[in-house]
């Protein structure tokens, strides 16, 4: 059977939070019986995503708000 979790890619300051925030993505990683497959890319999100979605102005691509603003981008 195939396993998904949430895994941290970095950690960052954020300046619209004011604090270090984890960037995280969901990853389903195959079968045993399919071990050659590389894991799969699922969703991602911020640590702070849900207190930026209850703020009055859209935020960024990470709390799924904002998909033409990526703060982290380099």
């Amino acid at each position: 059977m195939a396993d998904k979790r949430w895994e941290t890619i970095r950690v960052q300051f954020c300046d619209h939070a004011g604090c270090e925030v984890r960037l995280e993505a969901e990853l389903v990683y195959p079968a045993e019986f399919l071990p050659d497959q590389p894991p799969r890319l699922v969703s991602k999100r911020c640590s702070r995503g849900l207190e930026c979605n209850m703020w009055n102005n859209m935020t960024c691509i990470w709390a799924g708000t904002n998909p033409m603003y990526d703060p982290f981008e380099k």
